[in-house]
């Protein structure tokens, strides 16, 4: 595939010494390429990586799990940090750059009263629901969509069954979840109010919030908007948005606003600080003060360069209209998809809003065919797989040699499908599909 690929012999080193091989499941080399992924990178700048032997790829795949849309190691945002490292990240007194973030939040949140900190999106989402819990004196949490790995989310996934750890969501197993957290978190789906109406009508004054993404695969109706917000004011339950993912990619803030969601409370990281962990929650002071009646508090959520790099971050998103180039990059992609599955008539569904798209193959074949576009695509030269994020380092250059590449290879595939030869072309395992979201 490539002539030498030291990125799978650490892999396979890394999976010995680092239970999963990775942090983070969604970087674990089986979810693109067993095998022969690159896995490890040297150098990565704009929308290029130069993996472990220097070999040099595009990068339109994942661009860090959505963590860097301006595109990586960002000249504005990589000086700032630099220069808050130059006079010291941490010290016993407290960074001024938070006070000037919190600002900023609030500025472009009117709604917003106060913020706090965190740096990672799955543990802010955990104060976010820990504020709430503590504001209105209740346990009950009902959510769709992904939230992360934490007890209050992964609770949903126990089972009645004390015999059996069962789970909602396949890859994401509640081992080591206290059983005594069964039925505090309820899933219900995105754009379906009845499936929520229900779990209050159950729980009745027992709701402590509503936890939900402003967007995800598909647009909310006015309906599913107005029915939760009716249902979070009758049970005063706080609404919690999460826009870890969303976040900054529509437009510089959050998603909810193009919708009129004004929540309680929002929950930003990924997007707003291009690749140096960051995350905000924010909210009305009345619900965020309940953060004085319990105990939050971390060493590292007061190091000053996550803080500086989210403000450099939205400075630019404002100055360079960052949101309108992901948008249409995205849009981009996504048309030539549809147009390479309508010419070599592969079943594509397409989905994601257009910063986050992604497509999955219909039929039997479709993990197989997945698999083999990466490993073609690689061949090539990109980073490739079933999603697309887009960053602001993505030219219409890049755009056209990747949906180049991409019309070649589905080409193959679509020859090789015909001719029943299709499973000889793959030179290693099918990829594992990760966890499903609620949506």
């Amino acid at each position: 595939m490539m002539k030498t690929n030291s990125g799978a012999d650490l892999w396979r080193k890394a999976k010995k010494i680092i239970p999963g091989g990775s942090q983070l499941l969604s970087k674990r080399s089986e979810q693109f390429l067993p095998d022969y992924w690159p896995s490890y990178y040297r150098k990565a700048q704009g929308a290029e990586v130069w993996d472990m032997d220097n070999t040099h790829f595009l990068d339109m795949s994942i661009m860090g799990i959505g963590a860097c849309p301006l595109g990586y190691a960002d000249p504005d945002v990589d000086g700032a940090v630099k220069a808050r490292i130059n006079d010291g990240s941490m010290c016993t007194l407290n960074s001024p750059e938070e006070v000037d973030l919190a600002e900023k939040l609030i500025d472009l949140h009117p709604w917003a009263e106060q913020v706090r900190y965190a740096r990672g999106g799955g543990e802010a989402m955990t104060v976010a629901v820990r504020i709430a819990r503590a504001h209105t004196k209740k346990d009950i949490v009902a959510f769709c969509g992904y939230h992360g790995w934490h007890d209050w989310y992964l609770a949903a996934n126990l089972a009645d069954d004390k015999s059996l750890d069962g789970h909602l969501l396949p890859g994401l197993a509640p081992a080591g979840v206290p059983r005594g957290l069964t039925g505090t978190s309820i899933p219900f789906h995105y754009n379906h109010p009845g499936e929520l109406e229900a779990i209050t009508e159950k729980h009745e004054r027992k709701l402590a919030a509503i936890v939900m993404e402003p967007i995800r695969d598909h647009e909310p109706t006015p309906e599913f908007i107005r029915i939760v917000r009716d249902i979070a004011r009758k049970n005063d339950a706080v609404l919690i948005i999460d826009e870890v993912s969303s976040g900054f990619r529509l437009k510089t803030g959050g998603a909810h606003s193009l919708y009129g969601l004004n929540p309680d409370i929002a929950v930003f990281a990924k997007a707003m600080s291009n690749g140096y962990p960051m995350a905000a929650i924010i909210g009305k002071e009345e619900t965020m003060q309940s953060a004085q009646d319990t105990f939050i508090s971390s060493t590292y959520w007061t190091e000053g360069i996550g803080p500086v790099a989210a403000l450099a971050t939205i400075e630019k998103y404002e100055r360079c209209n960052v949101p309108e180039h992901l948008v249409r990059i995205g849009n981009a992609v996504q048309s030539g998809w549809r147009h390479l599955a309508y010419e070599h008539g592969i079943e594509l569904e397409i989905g994601g809003i257009p910063p986050l798209s992604h497509f999955s193959v219909k039929g039997e074949n479709g993990p197989l065919v997945q698999t083999l576009y990466t490993q073609l695509m690689l061949e090539q030269g990109f980073l490739a797989g079933k999603s697309f994020y887009a960053c602001n380092a993505h030219t219409d250059s890049h755009v056209r040699r990747y949906l180049d590449a991409s019309t070649d290879i589905f080409g193959q595939i679509a020859a090789a499908i015909d001719s029943g030869t299709i499973g000889e072309m793959l030179k290693g395992p099918i990829a594992k599909s990760g966890f499903l979201r609620l949506t």
